[in-house]
């Protein structure tokens, strides 16, 4: 029998240190000393050890008599020691896990410890997240010991560690930052009907109000901007546009669109496609750099939008209705209903199919597979006379560059032709006062030339040696 009087003391602070029951730490006490009486006594003995949870008497019995554990030696204690700090690393992964479990979806705080392979590992007290590449917002640079905020996207229970899976880049990331950021939205008073984000680049946020006397993109935006500017700074910069959500697939695309200015919509439901008519000088405001204005609205929105121009626009509509004038029974009539299921050009018709115009518009299976059949005859003759048409262009501009390159080459070879003939003719025609000079020296040539040949004549040859007489 043992009276343990600082075993409770420790026990309630293993208990609080790794968040760990009372309970659980007693029974893994009792574990740790029955393995250390086996030890000492042998694994087949008949071992029982409780501990009283209220005043910390130890009991331990041996083929029920009882045995002093201070008895046990010092490889009993190791024993018992090993066992404790398995038992207790086990059960402080279990808390972890529990407790992060409830936590997936919530942001946590934590402060940068280390890379490891280009991940990302924070310190978040009882635990340490992982932040991938992957989940990382592109541009972004951390150093250890910064503080940085992140949303627990995933926890897994591995056989040594409990994995902590951490994102910056999850569009729910941008969700917790409005709560956080704007009263409003953590009180559900406004509502984020529907987020698209391309992360570190730019996101769009569709949001509503449940009170009328509250406005949901000027209490997100803030005084002077204050709440958004916040949200960016914590982003690296990202843009964030707020939209306000309509019922109204027009209107909300319209507004998804901004700052561009929209002229017209043409939904088509049976395509889940919005045919979006904007001005000339609108286009590239409305597409956005490489695409991203149009992707992301389309993304909010959940319809397929084309942007086209008024000239695009009329242009398919007059194929359109050239194409189905020549059926006999098509009248103007037929061409309105196209137009207000968001049939355009011949392109839609041919994708549409014949359903729709059977059951939408009262057609017979036989004039409907007609229009069917004319529409995608004159949608691949018009795709081909317009790819041959691209084609003639870029083999004329080819042509041109080629021509250009050509004359400019011959440009340059008649200017250095002419400005070697210019040199020439400076070198064969001397100025006047160096006429008579080079006279002179002529006449002073001639006369050495005549000199040379009489001694040529006069003296022996000079590399071979005079004949000896016989």
């Amino acid at each position: 029998m043992l009276m343990n009087a600082d075993l409770l003391r420790i026990v309630d602070a293993i208990s609080r240190d790794k968040n760990i029951e009372k309970e659980q730490v007693l029974a893994d006490l009792e574990m740790a000393m029955v393995s250390a009486a086996r030890k000492a006594y042998g694994p087949t003995d008949e071992i029982a050890v409780r501990i009283d949870p209220l005043t910390g008497e130890i009991a331990a019995l041996r083929q029920g008599a009882p045995i002093d554990m201070k008895e046990l030696g010092r490889i009993a204690a190791q024993t018992a020691k090993q066992v404790m700090i398995q038992k207790f690393r086990e059960a402080e992964r279990g808390s972890i896990f529990d407790e992060f479990s409830q936590r997936v979806g919530q942001i946590v705080t934590g402060t940068v410890a280390r890379f490891e392979g280009g991940a990302l590992v924070v310190n978040l007290g009882r635990a340490e997240g992982f932040l991938p590449r992957g989940e990382q917002i592109p541009g972004e640079a951390q150093h250890p010991g910064e503080r940085i905020r992140a949303m627990i996207l995933d926890v897994r229970e591995n056989p040594h560690q409990v994995k902590i899976v951490l994102t910056r880049t999850h569009p729910d990331y941008i969700r917790r930052l409005f709560e956080l950021e704007v009263p409003e939205v953590g009180e559900r008073i406004i509502e984020i009907k529907a987020l698209a984000r391309e992360a570190g680049y730019r996101t769009k946020v569709a949001v509503s109000s449940i009170d009328s006397k509250v406005d949901a993109v000027g209490a997100c935006v803030g005084v002077r901007g204050s709440r958004i500017r916040n949200i960016v700074d914590e982003l690296g910069g990202e843009k964030i546009d707020i939209v306000r959500w309509n019922e109204s697939s027009q209107i909300l695309i319209s507004n998804a669109l901004k700052p561009a200015e929209v002229q017209e919509i043409a939904l088509c439901f049976e395509l889940g496609r919005a045919t979006v008519i904007v001005a000339e000088d609108q286009l590239s405001l409305a597409i956005g750099k490489r695409g991203q204005n149009v992707r992301l609205a389309a993304r909010l929105t959940g319809w397929d939008i084309d942007i086209l121009t008024p000239a695009e626009y009329n242009k398919g509509l007059d194929e359109m209705e050239k194409a189905l004038k020549s059926i006999a029974g098509v009248e103007d009539v037929f061409l309105d209903k196209l137009l207000a299921m968001g049939i355009i050009s011949l392109a839609d018709l041919e994708e549409v199919g014949i359903e729709p115009l059977i059951n939408d518009l009262g057609l017979t299976e036989e004039k409907a597979k007609e229009i069917v059949e004319v529409a995608a005859r004159e949608a691949k003759r018009l795709a081909e006379e317009a790819a041959a048409a691209k084609a003639a262009a870029e083999a004329a501009a080819a042509a041109a560059a080629a021509e250009a390159s050509a004359s400019a080459e011959g440009t340059e070879a008649l200017a250095a032709s002419e400005g070697s003939a210019s040199a020439a003719e400076a070198v064969a025609e001397p100025a006047e006062g160096e006429s008579a000079g080079s006279e002179a020296g002529e006449v002073l040539k001639q006369g050495a030339d005549e000199a040379a040949g009489a001694v040529e004549q006069t003296s022996p040859p000079v590399n071979h040696p005079p004949e000896r007489a016989a």
